[in-house]
């Protein structure tokens, strides 16, 4: 555990007069720690004698545009609070750049265990595993049945063109992040062009998370098959729900792994397939997956991009550096995911 004054992206002694601004007591010094990041978000562990936060804060480099949100994030998850969707409770959201250098929100530490590697995920028993899907399904079925308008959301996105919109920001995202003269432009071009030629209309409007898989939960200390919290909402609104299922279908990719730089937990052969996925959350919600070729194509186009953004961000880190980019093995799979997302635009519809 680091626990100097301060840490890239944390400055203890600030956030320390910022917790005394609002009234909130300390016990003893903080103490922090870095608990994700570097290629999104910042989440840090920060604690004194008797109590833990989470802060949550943008990376320092190679940001694009509504990429790391805070209040936004911050938002759905003070709306969330009380419903059946678990969320860490909500502290504070601080807009003023003089404290952190960014802006950054406060939500409290949800005591548990953060399931992202495979050898985690492996080491619990196979009805363990079974129980852990069901639950997650389970989670992503309720956020998706919870009415926006009951819990304040109701300006959180416009309920229509959903898939209009995330074909237009994620092919802008690719104008953002790609190389000069990138070999790649042809292939995005035609997933880009087949996806806006077959938007169907929406299936429904719900509040949806936009990253959802295992390690953007908190599983139980004790037992996995109990979600305790779901994080990482910086991508989170009103849309489709079918993008949110099929992106967790795409998440098993094997391309995962290259992106994360480790064997993720999600990738492991002991989960369910991403067809298997897909028939389990058609199931529990109740409602049946029509033009589903065209929502796993949008998933890849999605993680294609959100891959090239690594790339980008990584590109930017080491001209801060002073020195020429270091290969970043996320830029392998950025041509497959395409590649992948034209051969669901060839199948027949559904």
């Amino acid at each position: 555990m680091t626990s100097t004054d301060r840490l890239d992206g944390l400055d203890l002694a600030a956030l320390d007069g910022y917790l005394a601004s609002l009234g909130i007591e300390r016990a003893g010094e903080l103490r922090g720690e870095l608990i994700s990041g570097g290629r999104s978000n910042l989440t840090f562990r920060v604690h004194d004698d008797a109590t833990s936060w989470l802060v949550r804060r943008p990376p320092l480099h190679g940001l694009t545009p509504s990429a790391h949100d805070m209040a936004r994030e911050y938002k759905v998850v003070a709306a969330l609070q009380d419903t059946p969707v678990p969320v860490a409770r909500t502290i504070a959201l601080c807009d003023d750049d003089a404290v952190l250098g960014a802006p950054f929100q406060i939500v409290e530490f949800v005591d548990g265990q953060v399931v992202r590697r495979r050898g985690q995920l492996e080491a619990f028993s196979r009805s363990a595993i079974h129980g852990c899907v069901d639950a997650l399904i389970r989670v992503l079925v309720d956020l998706h049945t919870i009415d926006p308008n009951a819990v304040g959301l109701s300006d959180f996105g416009k309920p229509n063109g959903y898939l209009e919109r995330q074909v237009r920001r994620w092919g802008s995202q690719w104008d953002l992040v790609r190389l000069p003269d990138d070999h790649r432009d042809n292939d995005v071009a035609r997933l880009r062009s087949a996806l806006q030629e077959a938007i169907p209309q929406q299936s429904r409007s719900a509040i949806v998370h936009g990253d959802y898989r295992i390690d953007n939960t908190i599983l139980d200390k004790d037992d996995p098959t109990l979600v305790r919290a779901v994080v990482d909402w910086e991508l989170s609104t009103l849309g489709d729900p079918l993008s949110d299922a099929a992106l967790m279908c795409v998440y098993r990719d094997p391309a995962l792994d290259l992106i994360v730089n480790a064997q993720a937990a999600w990738t492991s052969p002991l989960l369910p397939t991403p067809d298997e996925l897909a028939d389990r959350y058609s199931l529990v919600s109740g409602h049946s997956l029509g033009y589903w070729e065209f929502y796993m194509a949008l998933a890849y186009f999605k993680l294609a991009i959100i891959a090239a953004g690594i790339e980008f961000r990584h590109r930017m880190a080491e001209q801060a550096a002073g020195r020429d980019a270091e290969y970043d093995m996320a830029a392998e799979v950025v041509a497959p995911l395409i590649s992948r997302g034209l051969a669901e635009m060839a199948k027949p519809r559904s």
